[in-house]
Formats: structure tokens, sequence, C-alpha cells
């Protein structure tokens, strides 16, 4: 059975409900995944989304800041939601679907604005964030899996408009691009939308202070589907829908795609 997943940093999912429910009544993806909605799981307006098909979900809040929730038309139950490096914050929840699935879904720290950890908190905060989801990788092998999100971090050069000008920017440090990469390695995660779309650049954050973001183009592929190994040749389709980003009021970033034949 085919199931489309999509996954999308929403800035603020009551503020932009009616984003969600426009996306969600014309992709009608089985399963969206949201971060930084900045609420509590209570005051999450489910009423819409239920009336769309969406009447399962399962959810990390918090007021104003952060949170993530998996919303599906298919029912779905927590299996996880770690507090990596103690943080306090709702980043990450993972929810597992009547087929074996489980869904990892991330909100790794932006991590400030000066890459140095003894200059910055948050961007130490940030590598010891991917350092402890390395380390519960490695313990908890996982198997029938998609880890999606925000996970903050451009990888690669053509997932930046720029790669030697952002080489210095908080997202594309060659310290952050290691520590995703040894995340990635923990779980023998497959970048499928890399796998989808192995060449050209490739963006799904554009910032709010571009006067004409899409003029400029001046992007970073900040949001990511990975697949385990099992399961990663059944993902296919993948794409950014960036016209979202165009949308009124949007997100600064723009949803991600991927469907797998399962």
């Amino acid at each position: 059975m085919p199931i489309t997943l999509a996954t999308w940093n929403i800035n603020s999912v009551r503020l932009r409900a009616g984003l969600v429910e426009k996306l969600l009544r014309e992709e009608a993806p089985d399963v969206l995944c949201l971060q930084e909605c900045k609420s509590p799981v209570d005051k999450i307006p489910m009423e819409g989304f239920e009336a769309l098909g969406y009447g399962h979900m399962v959810a990390r809040g918090q007021k104003g800041y952060n949170g993530v929730a998996i919303l599906s038309k298919l029912p779905i139950r927590e299996v996880a939601a770690e507090d990596f490096a103690q943080l306090g914050h709702a980043r990450h929840v993972a929810g597992q679907l009547d087929n074996g699935l489980t869904i990892h879904n991330f909100y790794v720290p932006a991590g400030g604005d000066i890459p140095d950890r003894e200059k910055n908190i948050k961007f130490g905060q940030k590598l010891d964030y991917l350092s402890e989801m390395r380390d519960w990788f490695h313990a908890n092998r996982p198997e029938k899996s998609i880890l999606v999100g925000d996970l903050n971090i451009a990888p690669l050069e053509e997932d930046v408009w720029d790669h030697k000008k952002m080489l210095k920017v908080v997202s594309h440090t060659p310290i952050e691009v290691d520590a995703l990469g040894a995340t990635q390695d923990a779980g023998a995660w497959v970048d499928v939308t890399r796998k989808d779309v192995p060449e050209g650049k490739l963006y799904s954050w554009w910032s709010y202070r571009a006067k004409d973001w899409d003029a400029a183009d001046k992007g970073r592929r900040l949001d990511h589907v990975w697949a385990t190994p099992d399961i990663a040749n059944a993902a296919h389709s993948s794409r950014v829908l960036r016209d979202a980003r165009g949308w009124e009021k949007p997100s600064d970033h723009a949803p991600v795609f991927a469907t797998l034949d399962l």
C-alpha cells in the first residue's frame, strides 16, 4: 500500500491552521509531520484537521516554542518522545502505524548565529542534541522506520545557494554537517530526498528577510526525509512544495514529500 508523507515546519500551527488545512485538502498526504507548532497539545486545532480525515495525532507541545505533531489518516500510536540534550524542549515524537512503520518527527535546535559553542550556548546545545540522537540510534537500531523533520542543517553543497559563502554560517558549517552525518550513519538512514533528486540545487527554506525570496532564491535544504535501508528502495516521488512558501502569511519553510510502497 503506498503511503505518502509530508514534513513541514509550520511556524505556529494555530496561526497557520488554515495553511495546514489547505495542504491537507490539496495534497492529501496520508501522514503530515509538523514542527515548530508553538502550541500545547490540547490547543492544536484538531477540529479542522479531523474534518478533512485526519483523525489521529501523536504530539509533544509547549506554549509559544518548539513542538512536534504527526497528523495521520491512519491509526497511529506513540512509541517514543525523547528529550535529547535534556533541554526540556518538545522536539521529538515517534509514532507507529498498524503496518509497523515507525515515523520519527524531529525539530533539531537551530543553533543561534555564532558557530562556536564557547561563545554561543545555543550552538553547543545543537551539537549536544545531535550527539545524543546519534547515540540513541546506535542503542536503538531502527528498522522499517522513517525520520523526518526540520533538522536545521543543509548538509550538501547543492543544499545551499552558495557553498563557499555558507561554510561559516550556522546550518552549513563542517562541524554541523559532520554531526548530522554521524547521526545518519548511526541509524544507517538513507536520505530519501537526495536518493530521488540526486543532482541540482534543492531548498526547503527561504528567509523572511529577503524582500523577494523567490527571485533571490537564497535557500537552504533544512527539512529532510530519511528511511532505514530495509524500506529505502520503496520510497519514491520526493518533492518540495515550493509554492507553499508563497502562500499568504506563509511559514518560511516549504513542505517536503515522499511516497513509500509498503
